[in-house]
């Protein structure tokens, strides 16, 4: 067994305001998603139209705005629905109350998508190809985020006697497995070395954000056997089940039906205006 590594949460506090690690992997995975997608449009135009390249980055600002919006705000409330809509049903106050955690992937990539097609949609430019662009980023963020919760000692795994076992202080005495490092791990790098070669692929727009939710989903479905299950939840069918992989796998069909429709868009010409 290894011992768990005691990290403060909290880097520095002034009064009441206080800087947390988990806080600062969601800054960090901002940024980077930022420079990443600046990158691809440098790419793209390579300095042969500096002025579409100067309107591009302009977007970019705006679009990652409502993106860091959207992440937050789906993010808890796909925490609050899927997770443990009796118990805030009853305390509606705690919906506010992000700094007491509870945060959903699913819920917050689904706010980004939604957050994004509506900033695109009033700036008349293409919802697909910066979803594509910010896809093929994600992951950085998903990496840096498991790390939080590792930190913060939470969404650990399930009783183990590997001999990597860690035993968690909010958990009492049970080794468990360190899952948020195996999620870490293949929702991070793995996930981005799988992903990011494909930037400069010339599919269909909408192709690589469909992959990304392919690729996630199945990460993310086996990753859940090694996690605990949310305790108000616990398994939600045939005995293994959990609310992870029920919305990862529909994540995967997700990604599937947008294949098919982008396909079909391209195939007719209609790209851009599908």
């Amino acid at each position: 067994m290894i011992p768990y590594p005691h990290i403060d949460p909290t880097i520095v506090k002034i009064g009441p305001l206080a800087l947390r690690w988990y806080g600062l992997m969601y800054l960090l995975g901002f940024l980077a998603s930022f420079y990443l997608v600046k990158k691809q449009i440098h790419e793209e135009f390579k300095e042969a139209d500096p002025d579409e390249e100067h309107k591009q980055e302009q977007l970019l600002e705006g679009i990652m705005v409502s993106l860091v919006v959207g992440v937050i705000v789906g993010g808890r409330l796909g925490y609050v629905l899927f997770y443990n809509l009796s118990y805030f049903m009853q305390h509606p106050m705690e919906i506010f109350a992000t700094w007491h955690g509870g945060m959903s992937f699913h819920g917050g990539v689904m706010g980004a998508v939604l957050a994004g097609w509506l900033y695109c949609r009033s700036h008349e430019t293409d919802f697909f190809l910066w979803a594509d662009r910010f896809a093929v980023t994600a992951p950085i963020g998903l990496g840096l985020g498991r790390i939080g919760n590792f930190i913060n000692g939470e969404l650990y795994g399930r009783p183990t006697d590997v001999p990597w076992a860690m035993i968690f202080p909010e958990d009492g005495f049970v080794p468990r497995h360190p899952s948020q490092l195996y999620e870490a791990f293949f929702e991070g790098p793995v996930l981005f070395a799988i992903l990011w070669p494909m930037r400069k692929r010339s599919w269909p727009s909408g192709f690589k954000l469909a992959i990304f939710f392919i690729c996630y989903g199945i990460i993310r479905f086996f990753m859940e056997f090694f996690r605990q299950p949310d305790p108000q939840l616990g398994f939600i069918a045939f005995g293994w089940l959990t609310m992870g992989q029920l919305l990862s796998m529909f994540l995967v069909v997700l990604g599937m039906v947008l294949i098919l429709i982008r396909k079909k868009c391209w195939q007719e010409g209609r790209d851009v205006t599908c």
